[in-house]
């Protein structure tokens, strides 16, 4: 089935290819510049650090839906094995399999493709078995560190969490702002607060994962407009699950990825930061997320690190 009219309608308004030249692998991430990073250390007051990613465990989020994303599987390799000979120092390895994208991740811009396109109008054929991604794999996404800024949509709304049903659209990300006293600006990286990894936490992953809240089919022409770095949430689908548009599958992943080329983050956790930023009353602040850069890699664990 073709995509609507509707989305290519989107897709033109927020499209960004060639906007950094045709061999251009990265995308938004071109708009944290040198003076963003520097204006985002500048909004460290208290030096507080509060970690954002889910435990790596084999009980993890992934609930087999599918297939190949497996959760975590941590093996010992070798314990106390004393590998130059009887009385030497003992070493411990430890081995792990998992999908790169199991638990808190970021998507690379190869991660979706639609109308046989990825970001930059290159050919999804570019991906394959052998080496990944050949253009745009997560390992070209270096130098994630830029100004941070929590949208708490669930507490804008008056709420600890978001209904399953309830789509993220400008206007709530807007809201958000509001209560953050502050305004997105040009580079910055936002994290979206829906509250529903609170399920998870609390042993409910199959709730935590349908239906779930998450970002409009709306919201990509307001980070286009606001020239956002990149977008990260505490789901697992990152967009609205069922869709929005019936029988519209994951159109907000291609309108980040493949159209804007902005990397988007999923299952991260934003309850302790939602914490803090009440505390100190403010609601920007530095924030650490490098990818672990496999080569050709369409997504990758990241272990963010927001600093106050």
């Amino acid at each position: 089935m073709a995509l609507p009219e509707e989305f290519h309608d989107i897709a033109k308004r927020v499209n960004n290819w060639g906007r950094w030249g045709a061999a251009d692998e990265i995308g938004t991430l071109n708009l944290i510049t040198d003076e963003v990073v520097r204006g985002a250390a500048a909004e460290i007051r208290s030096g507080r650090r509060v970690p954002l990613a889910l435990p790596l465990r084999e009980d993890g989020v992934q609930t087999g839906m599918i297939p190949g994303r497996v959760n975590p599987m941590h093996t010992m390799v070798q314990i106390n094995q004393e590998i130059f000979g009887p009385g030497t120092v003992a070493c411990s390895d430890d081995a792990v399999t998992m999908g790169l994208q199991a638990a808190t991740h970021w998507d690379a811009l190869t991660h979706v493709s639609h109308s046989g396109k990825i970001y930059n109008g290159r050919p999804a054929s570019g991906i394959t078995a052998h080496a990944g991604a050949e253009f745009s794999g997560i390992d070209k996404a270096r130098h994630v560190v830029s100004r941070g800024v929590l949208l708490d949509v669930a507490r804008a709304r008056g709420v600890d969490r978001l209904a399953g049903g309830h789509a993220v659209t400008p206007e709530d990300l807007e809201a958000a702002e509001e209560l953050a006293g502050t305004r997105v600006r040009a580079g910055d990286i936002v994290l979206v607060r829906t509250g529903q990894v609170q399920l998870y936490l609390a042993g409910d992953k199959h709730g935590y994962a349908f239906p779930s809240p998450g970002l409009s089919v709306r919201t990509p022409e307001w980070f286009h407009a606001r020239d956002v770095a990149a977008v990260a949430n505490d789901t697992m689908t990152f967009e609205i699950f069922p869709p929005e548009i019936e029988d519209l599958w994951l159109p907000v992943h291609a309108l980040d990825l493949v159209e804007m080329g902005m990397l988007q983050g999923q299952n991260w956790n934003l309850e302790e930061l939602s914490t803090a930023c009440g505390q100190e009353g403010r609601y920007a602040f530095l924030l650490s997320a490098m990818p672990e850069p496999f080569v050709g890699g369409t997504g990758t664990p990241v272990a963010p690190v927001a600093v106050l």
